[in-house]
């Protein structure tokens, strides 16, 4: 769908969701979000429809704290029925979309000692996306706030310390594909390596089975995990996912609807939400 898009037309996208996120409320017209984005009103709608699949008037909807309360309603039990489904092991999880493998304790102390990863920067709508992989699976997936993406380096070079970190865009990009739905073959799990205690484990686990489109409260998880009274330690848990996207925890919102506290920022987190919305509602291509 995207994968042809060139860093123009990400940054472009990049900029008019933000301004949509951060404006909702004043209703941004299709001749201001062009602007913003530097194109004709025409080719901004078609871009912007293209991607999102919705107009940026439909998308506006999907922002709304109303529709997250709604959202947030009708998905309270969701983690329950992904339960009493089966889709709570951890070796085939998301719906088989994603496989995940926790490394040992003694890998886990060794902090990536032994381990050859290969990453690369990679522009989206939703800004510039570091992704890492080794042998065994995805390890990473972060959002760059700054141009050169040195503050997502930093981050990732500091939970991975005694790894050999190799720059290989091309191995990483099938991965981003798969991320960001540029790439709809499904056909092999995508494999992941997560690096956690056994509680973030276990938390990271219970957020691959909230599906796309469905938001859960802190409380949700919490009780999905058997400890209803660890709000605290599963909200400290969400915000240490080292695989964003492919681990939603941006699905996790306040059980009054309000979306805040994620590791990359509000507006990214309710222009992710909204995304997915169009694409499930039946609207998006």
């Amino acid at each position: 769908m995207a994968n042809d898009l060139d860093a123009l037309h990400h940054r472009a996208l990049t900029l008019s969701i933000r301004h949509l996120v951060e404006h909702w409320q004043d209703q941004p017209s299709l001749e201001e979000l062009a602007g913003v984005a530097g194109i004709s009103p025409f080719h901004f709608q078609r871009l912007f429809t293209r991607w999102v699949g919705i107009s940026p008037k439909r998308f506006v909807q999907f922002l709304t704290l109303g529709h997250a309360k709604r959202l947030l309603a009708e998905n309270h039990s969701v983690l329950d029925t992904a339960l009493d489904v089966g889709l709570s092991g951890p070796s085939r999880l998301h719906d088989l979309f994603v496989a995940c493998e926790a490394m040992t304790p003694g890998e886990y102390k060794a902090l990536g000692g032994g381990l050859t990863i290969r990453w690369g920067l990679h522009d989206c709508p939703f800004g510039t996306a570091l992704v890492a992989t080794t042998e065994r699976g995805v390890c990473w997936l972060s959002f760059a706030d700054e141009p050169d993406g040195r503050d997502a380096m930093a981050e990732f070079t500091a939970e991975w310390p005694a790894a050999t970190l190799v720059e290989d865009p091309d191995a990483t990009r099938p991965t981003a594909a798969r991320a960001f739905g540029w790439d709809g073959d499904g056909s092999e799990p995508l494999k992941l390596l997560l690096r956690g205690t056994n509680f973030q484990i276990k938390v990271w686990e219970a957020l691959l089975r909230i599906p796309e489109g469905a938001v859960v409260s802190y409380e949700d998880v919490a009780r999905a995990i058997g400890q209803p009274t660890a709000m605290r330690a599963v909200g400290a848990a969400v915000g240490r996912n080292p695989v964003c996207i492919l681990i939603p925890c941006h699905r996790v919102i306040q059980k009054s609807g309000v979306i805040h506290n994620y590791r990359y920022g509000v507006p990214r987190k309710r222009a992710l939400l909204a995304w997915e919305q169009a694409r499930v509602s039946g609207e998006a291509a």
